[in-house]
């Protein structure tokens, strides 16, 4: 089993609904766009140049949604839009940035 998929798994069990989906940018680059959804209104939609990336961020995401308190010192900050801008240093690409929104 691969690590996106135990953290996909995860999620389930946690009652999120996913999907993601691979496209290309503009400029030619892979981009994944994992979405994560409940039934109660929860949304968070992220979008990474790979897809085990696409999914920890996500996880991280709904956690920090989830737990504010547990947040501690990660490079995490929400808007009054309620979204999620991070620019992670795990990135090959660092023009690359993660957008997540909780809708």
């Amino acid at each position: 089993m691969k690590y996106w998929e135990i953290i996909a798994r995860n999620l389930k069990k946690r009652r999120w609904s996913l999907g993601y989906i691979s496209t290309i940018d503009s400029q030619g680059r892979i981009i994944w766009i994992a979405d994560a959804h409940r039934d109660d209104g929860q949304r968070f939609i992220v979008h990474a140049d790979d897809k085990l990336i696409a999914f920890v961020d996500l996880d991280v995401a709904i956690r920090a949604a989830e737990r504010p308190e547990d947040c501690g010192a990660r490079e995490i900050k929400m808007d009054n839009c309620w979204g999620i801008e991070q620019k992670s240093p795990r990135f090959r690409d660092p023009t690359v940035s993660t957008y997540l929104r909780h809708g």
